[in-house]
């Protein structure tokens, strides 16, 4: 690319960004969040699956703010809950909840769970917008929901997930070590390879 190209991350979320920025550093991009543009408000998303809804996000940001839009959205799917919160992991306790709101809800369903059959896997879905094309990618990361909260880092439900094969849940691991495996930074290196594919071809 022969100059640096725009690109707005749609969300609000400040754990969010910061983690997006970092899996995304080595692109050409300026790479912008939110919080630059304080007339896009908090997006409804309508959406049934996590791609109608990083869609939703991207599509939106990219039409109030005319610049290529990053999206995404993730979901913890828990085996012995079929596959909830799913989609409505953000909200699963309710509208606006804490994280913690979330996590203790998510504790209480599986109070009478074995550790065998505490299946679960974080997915990320990402969605890029332009004017001229829309391409998503997808990130999956199976592990296991502890018993109890580990951890004082990461957000969401961080604190009780522990991948296979790792010791630590995702709240025990530093930025890097999280970012080396997590399911966002899958979905974002497919979807770097994406961008960096379409950018030798298109202006955008």
């Amino acid at each position: 690319m022969s100059q640096r190209k725009k690109l707005v991350l749609a969300t609000h979320n400040p754990y969010k960004e910061k983690e997006m920025m970092s899996l995304l550093s080595h692109m050409e991009f300026d790479i912008s969040g939110l919080d630059q543009y304080p007339g896009v408000g908090d997006i409804e998303e309508t959406g049934k699956t996590l791609h109608e809804n990083a869609l939703i996000k991207a599509r939106t940001v990219y039409k109030l703010t005319g610049n290529p839009s990053l999206a995404d959205d993730t979901g913890l799917e828990v085996s012995a809950l079929a596959g909830a919160p799913g989609v409505y992991s953000a909200r699963y306790a309710g509208e606006n909840p804490s994280y913690n709101d979330n996590i203790n809800k998510l504790l209480e369903e599986l109070v009478n769970v074995p550790k065998k059959e505490r299946s679960a896997q974080f997915r990320t879905v990402m969605a890029f917008v332009s004017s001229d094309a829309e391409f998503y990618s997808e990130g999956i990361i199976k592990g296991e929901i502890t018993f109890v909260k580990k951890g004082d880092d990461g957000f969401g439900y961080d604190p009780v997930f522990q991948p296979y094969l790792k010791s630590m849940t995702f709240a025990e691991m530093s930025d890097k070590e999280k970012n080396k495996i997590s399911h966002r930074a899958i979905a974002a290196e497919k979807m770097k390879e994406i961008l960096e594919s379409y950018c030798q071809k298109e202006t955008i």
